[in-house]
């Protein structure tokens, strides 16, 4: 069984910043790729941030020089640092991992439930 759950949602002025964290546990034995999704009501869900096992870094055009994605391998999580957050930027943040839970096994992808992130004055 793989978990992934989110922390650090909240709600922030505009202007401020928010740290996303996100961490997989369970029976897992390689995470490659782990991407931050956004959703807000009436939209469809988009890419923020993708962060491969090699460290290689993919944003989404609004979020660039603003948000940063990292990873800790050890710790099996994967970091949002959001700053200069914008009311645009509010919507629920989900973490996704590509995870193997066996040597020789699938890679399957793994959704966290999601943390609500608001911007607002």
């Amino acid at each position: 069984q793989v978990q992934l759950v989110e922390s650090g949602g909240g709600l922030v002025q505009p202007g401020g910043s928010l740290r996303l964290s996100c961490a997989a546990s369970g029976s897992i034995f390689g995470i490659n790729a782990m991407t931050w999704y956004r959703q807000s009501p009436g939209k469809q869900r988009e890419l923020v941030a993708a962060i491969t096992l090699g460290g290689s870094r993919n944003y989404a055009d609004s979020v660039k020089g603003r948000f940063t994605i990292s990873r800790d391998n050890g710790k099996n999580m994967v970091y949002l640092q959001m700053n200069s957050l914008k009311p645009d930027d509010t919507a629920v943040y989900s973490c996704n991992a590509q995870i193997r839970t066996a040597m020789w096994g699938d890679v399957r992808e793994y959704w966290g439930q999601g943390t609500q992130v608001t911007v607002s004055s």
